[in-house]
């Protein structure tokens, strides 16, 4: 389980230390910077598949991403009878990602290029990545480092150079890891590549959860929700039909669901009370299609390692928010959750788990702080030197 994300310079997120519980829960206002923290994760994910590069240039290229104040607010400008304006700095710019656990952490120092590059002068380069036992950097507990284009392992007292001319734009996650050479490595890659990511579900006419679609077994929803049928059919023979068929009451009392399985082609139907005939998966309003999703995606009979919902109660019912929060927290007792929202009744229903890490972001002079997280409460997190 994650217990501390760190960013620094992407976007608002100027100095961000969050804590992370089984089950964390992240708020705020509109414009806050919870939709950062999401990106930032999902970042973290993509350096795992060899694609971090490629997001950051979706996102408006590497420059459009970074901190776009100064380097350090002085008393002046917090307290407001000096402009803000920028100083020298003191470091260049660099991107910071990084998570802690209980057994490993990992670091990404993203950088820009030096002259010479020419069409692709505007990409990043990774500068440094590091891999360390516990959930802080330490010297002692540092297991495999790369610095520009050398990457070293620890090998007893000394280390081992596993490369010494890896591309800038290529992590070692995806290049060096080896079961057998650097098995830390390739333990921490398998287990950043199996984070889950679901954020806004098609729902529109021509989305693929409404058609009919060839179905084999789904045990992992597909983040753009094109295997529903098929994710829910798996989840009635392998996983806990039961839990899946209260999920349905619960939000829609009276209701059940099949799966109309027409030779290779799935597709969902919902009986509802009073009807003689099953509403089609064509026929489902938005929010009833969208709750379908949120249950397979929650219920897979394999469950995440860690499972990020961003603004799950999008185009959902207010009172089909509660039922939504009983099965998050359901989820929460097989992975670790992380939920980023503004539904006042979602929070409330989360809140009332005892261990859940709630944490309310602000933003004042333009950067993203965590409100009531004083400096000294924050998770130890030491960035490499």
């Amino acid at each position: 389980m994650l217990t501390t994300l760190a960013i620094e310079n992407y976007r608002s997120l100027r100095d961000l230390i969050l804590p992370l519980g089984r089950l964390t829960l992240i708020t705020g206002a509109n414009g806050s910077g919870k939709s950062s923290v999401y990106r930032a994760l999902r970042l973290l994910a993509q350096v795992a598949q060899g694609r971090v590069i490629a997001t950051l240039a979706q996102e408006g290229g590497f420059r459009s991403t970074l901190w776009a104040g100064p380097e350090n607010h002085s008393r002046g400008m917090k307290e407001g009878w000096q402009p803000v304006q920028g100083t020298v700095r003191s470091e260049p710019y660099n991107l910071k990602l990084g998570f802690g656990s209980e057994q490993f952490g990992y670091l990404l120092r993203l950088g820009l290029p030096i002259p010479g590059y020419g069409a692709f002068g505007s990409d990043p380069h990774i500068k440094e990545e590091v891999i360390w036992a516990g959930p802080w950097l330490r010297r002692a507990g540092t297991l495999v480092e790369r610095e520009n284009a050398l990457v070293r392992v620890k090998d007893g007292r000394g280390w081992q150079v596993l490369a010494h001319n890896l591309s800038p734009f290529d992590s070692m996650l995806t290049e060096l890891a080896d079961p057998a050479q650097a098995p830390e490595m390739f333990r921490l890659r398998e287990q950043v590549r199996s984070w889950r990511f679901y954020d806004h579900f098609r729902t529109d006419a021509d989305a693929p959860a409404r058609q009919p679609q060839v179905g084999t077994y789904t045990p992992v929803l597909a983040d753009d929700g094109r295997d529903l049928a098929a994710a829910l059919q798996t989840i009635m023979q392998i996983g806990d039909a039961s839990a899946l068929a209260e999920a349905v009451d619960d939000a829609f009392p009276g209701c059940t669901i099949e799966i109309d399985c027409q030779g290779a082609r799935f597709e969902v139907i919902m009986w509802q009370p009073g009807l003689l005939r099953p509403l089609r998966a064509a026929e489902f309003s938005d929010g009833t299609l969208r709750y379908l999703l949120w249950i397979a995606a929650l219920l897979s009979p394999r469950p995440a390692q860690l499972l990020v919902l961003n603004e799950p109660e999008t185009s959902l019912h207010p009172d089909l928010l509660p039922a939504l929060g009983r099965l998050i927290l359901q989820a929460a007792k097989q992975a670790q959750v992380i939920v980023v929202s503004h539904a006042g009744r979602l929070i409330n229903t989360l809140s009332q788990q005892e261990d859940v890490h709630t944490w309310q972001l602000e933003k004042e002079l333009g950067q993203t702080s965590v409100q009531g997280l004083a400096d000294l409460e924050r998770p130890a997190w030491h960035w490499s030197s």
